[in-house]
């Protein structure tokens, strides 16, 4: 599986735009467990282990350079860092952006609650088409963890090939079920870059020009 270049983050980031309205961001990450003999560890200590979650924390990633999010009203813009969106199990980093805690919520947090969830749909549903395409993971795999590691990663590249050559299908997607934020926990003490960066994001999701007409129905909800 290739790394990404600048111009391929970039390229991730344009559609993530376009797609979700949310600037900057190149991914978002969560947990599929491939069943061999069922983890007992949850998505981030899984994600802490893999190679990418050090690079990730320890700022390795061959991610572009910051730059001002689309339509900042800001005096003085703020250059972003490009992001990742995950649930509340992974840690805040300046990197990766997780939802607020109910305990901490306001309504303008509540909206970028709104917008993260919005975005962070797509790894989801990404997880369900992958599923729904290669039934080998609908039952436990029969193979050694190596194997089968290598089994999952020759989906993913060949459910990529598939994407690009048919398209979106609908159908692929209809049994996408998205978990509930309130059932993950929060992880980890975050930088205070990480958490100033994050309510910089809350305060652009407020702003007129970059609001979506009905984020605000959430706030009734």
């Amino acid at each position: 599986m290739a790394v990404p270049s600048i111009q391929d983050w970039l390229d991730i980031a344009e559609g993530f735009y376009t797609k979700t309205q949310f600037p900057n961001l190149v991914g978002a990450v969560d947990g599929k467990h491939v069943r061999l003999e069922c983890p007992k560890k949850s998505d981030c200590n899984i994600f802490k282990q893999s190679a990418f979650d050090k690079k990730l924390y320890s700022g390795q990633v061959n991610f572009p350079p910051d730059t001002c999010l689309p339509n900042d009203t800001e005096r003085v813009p703020q250059p972003c860092p490009y992001v990742i969106v995950g649930d509340e199990a992974f840690a805040l980093n300046k990197h990766l952006l997780r939802p607020f805690p109910g305990k901490s919520l306001n309504n303008e947090r509540r909206i970028f609650n709104y917008r993260l969830s919005r975005a962070r749909q797509h790894i989801e549903c990404t997880f369900g088409i992958l599923s729904n395409k290669w039934r080998v993971f609908h039952t436990p795999i029969l193979a050694s963890p190596n194997v089968a590691i290598a089994i999952t990663k020759a989906a993913c590249v060949l459910h990529n090939f598939v994407r690009r050559r048919d398209g979106y299908i609908t159908e692929d997607s209809m049994s996408c079920r998205m978990e509930e934020e309130s059932e993950r926990r929060g992880v980890g003490n975050a930088s205070t870059n990480a958490k100033e960066l994050r309510e910089y994001f809350v305060k652009y999701f407020n702003t007129p020009e970059n609001a979506l007409s009905w984020q605000n129905k959430v706030l009734a909800m």
